[in-house]
């Protein structure tokens, strides 16, 4: 079974229209992984709509398996290596049966590989085809982190490894083939990487505590403990780091900037590393930059109830600034990212200037500013200009200077994307204003104001519907109020509100990753006039519940009467307008 008959037949299917299927095909092309894999990797498709989909097409039996029931004996059975290779894992071994689930299941390699391991234990062989996301989770059983990391740290201290007080160790030696005696730390690291791609962790931090060494990660905002190491590792894991990175390992009383590539699981991943100095040695943060799980396609933004178009006319407009709003680690960076994969095009020059570059985007010109040696947003965008650039992309306008340049660029037929800090969309103008932009400029150098934040999404596969109580249903029905009746209609009372439990494919959390939600304002010639007669904060705010705008809150309830929010965090994180 070819890619493009699974891709035919789940848009047959209604799981992916056309311009998805295209695009998934291409990906798969250019990443080199199977068109599951990408489909996985972008959440594009309910998973097991596509195994069952698989299924259908190779006639063969589809089956769900929890890696809980997986055991160290039947995993010994099937070794990791052949699970990796030919994407197979064992699922039961007793009465002269191995029952596995396969991947790929007309794959004859595989088959021939399991035939083998079968026939060792004088056994038959049974194949189910078992979904991608089943199949990750049970590799995650070959190599458990914690025990990993204990066996590492055990072998550090069986070679006398752990010597000196935690304010003198000496700096051990890092390089790959180095002494034996550096393996486990070589280990602990590797492992720890490991475990943030896996675990689709966005960073690592590495933090000496007074008594050991601390690595948490964060997954879906929240930080979490994942290894407390004795405290004598601190500093050959620091400085395992600091080589990789490229970072002097003799300097450790001021902070230090690194980042480096490596492959984990047979994908590139970046890491960015930051190192920082306190009194019980130096803490490490690493943002975790995977492209498969942090670059999103236009498409792919949660960009709902009429807000998507707004966004695609103001991007296709000739020339002028779409600015995005919000606070740090509200996802201002992947919606950036994502506008200029939809203008990325061989007949578009698109330039960036950011700080840091967080994804390499192939086809836009990406540089790096440097405030150190003078290189910041302002002077970048200066030559920038010169660079004959159809898009240019800002980072962070920060300053009277960079404002003044953005909307000097905007004005000479330049589309400028960048970012800004304040509460909502309506605030931009004012805030442009405290910038020393002239109010007059703006009507027709400003196209789009957008603003976002990101709420924990409801697992899938365990949440369950209930009736809201009283006070949270008024809260509901004040916020329905004032959207086009096109929007609410589908929202009856009483009013059902959603909650996940938990469950194995979001580890009991209830929340599997981040959702954002938005609210789009645009120029208009009302909205024109109003800024050049003063930019009144209440007359634009008036002007934007005129256009319709949709505000966070509006935006982020009808998310969670769709169930795809908690509508309690909606409520905690938005203000009713």
């Amino acid at each position: 079974m070819t890619s493009e008959e699974l891709l035919s037949a789940l848009s047959k299917k209604g799981l992916l229209d056309e311009a998805r299927v295209k695009r998934l095909s291409r990906d798969a092309i250019v990443s080199g992984e199977s068109v599951e894999s990408v489909i996985w990797n972008q959440r594009a498709a309910d998973d097991e709509k596509v195994a069952e989909t698989k299924s259908e097409l190779l006639g063969i039996p589809y089956k769900k398996i929890s890696p809980d029931g997986l055991d160290a004996r039947l995993l010994q059975i099937v070794p990791e290596e052949t699970a990796r290779t030919y994407g197979a894992v064992p699922v039961s071994f007793g009465d002269g049966l191995l029952v596995v689930g396969m991947l790929h299941p007309d794959d004859a390699k595989a088959q021939n590989a399991l035939k083998f391991i079968a026939r060792q234990n004088h056994v038959n062989l049974g194949v189910y085809l078992i979904s991608y996301g089943d199949w990750e989770a049970a590799l995650r059983k070959y190599s458990p982190y914690r025990a990993e990391i204990e066996r590492a740290v055990k072998s550090v201290a069986g070679d006398g490894g752990m010597r000196g007080s935690a304010g003198g160790r000496k700096a051990v030696s890092l390089e790959e083939g180095g002494a034996t005696e550096d393996a486990p730390v070589i280990r602990i690291v590797a492992d720890t990487f490991r475990e943030a791609v896996e675990s689709k962790a966005s960073d690592i931090h590495i933090e000496p505590q007074q008594e050991s060494l601390r690595i948490r990660l964060r997954n879906d905002g929240d930080l979490h403990e994942v290894a407390s190491l004795p405290a004598e590792l601190a500093q050959p894991i620091v400085s395992r780091v600091k080589v990789v990175s490229n970072l002097k390992i003799d300097e450790t009383r001021i902070p230090q900037d690194g980042r480096f590539r490596t492959r984990v699981f047979d994908r590139d991943i970046d890491f960015r590393v930051a190192t920082f100095p306190t009194p019980l040695g130096e803490k490490v943060a690493i943002r975790v930059l995977d492209s498969q799980a942090g670059l999103k396609h236009f498409e792919d933004l949660p960009l709902h109830y009429g807000n998507m178009e707004l966004v695609k006319e103001g991007l296709e407009r000739p020339y002028g600034m779409v600015l995005v709003t919000g606070p740090t680690g509200s996802g201002k960076t992947t919606s950036l990212y994502a506008f200029l994969q939809h203008l990325n095009d061989d007949k578009v020059n698109i330039v960036s200037l950011e700080d840091p570059v967080e994804y390499f985007v192939s086809g836009v010109n990406q540089s790096q500013v440097r405030p150190e040696i003078g290189y910041d947003f302002a002077s970048g965008l200066r030559q920038i200009l010169r660079q004959d650039p159809d898009v240019i992309m800002v980072g962070e306008i920060r300053d009277n200077e960079t404002a003044g340049l953005a909307v000097q660029a905007a004005l000479t037929g330049h589309i400028v994307l960048s970012t800004l800090h304040t509460n909502n969309a309506v605030g931009v103008i004012p805030r442009l204003a405290d910038m020393k932009v002239e109010p007059f400029l703006l009507p027709v150098s400003l196209n789009l104001m957008i603003s976002q934040r990101l709420v924990g999404a409801l697992c899938p596969d365990c949440k369950a519907a209930e009736e809201a109580p009283a006070d949270l249903a008024r809260a509901i029905g004040r916020s329905l109020e004032g959207l086009k009746p096109e929007l609410t209609a589908k929202y009856e009372k009483p009013y059902k509100i959603w909650h996940a439990k938990g469950c194995s494919s979001c580890k009991g959390k209830g929340i599997l990753g981040r959702m954002a939600i938005f609210e789009v304002l645009r120029m208009t010639p009302e909205l024109g006039d109003i800024i050049e007669h003063g930019a009144d904060i209440q007359k634009v705010a008036a002007e934007a519940k005129r256009q319709g705008m949709i505000t966070l809150r509006e935006d982020g309830v009808m998310k969670a009467l769709d169930g795809i929010v908690s509508m309690e965090e909606i409520m905690r994180e938005t203000e009713e307008a």
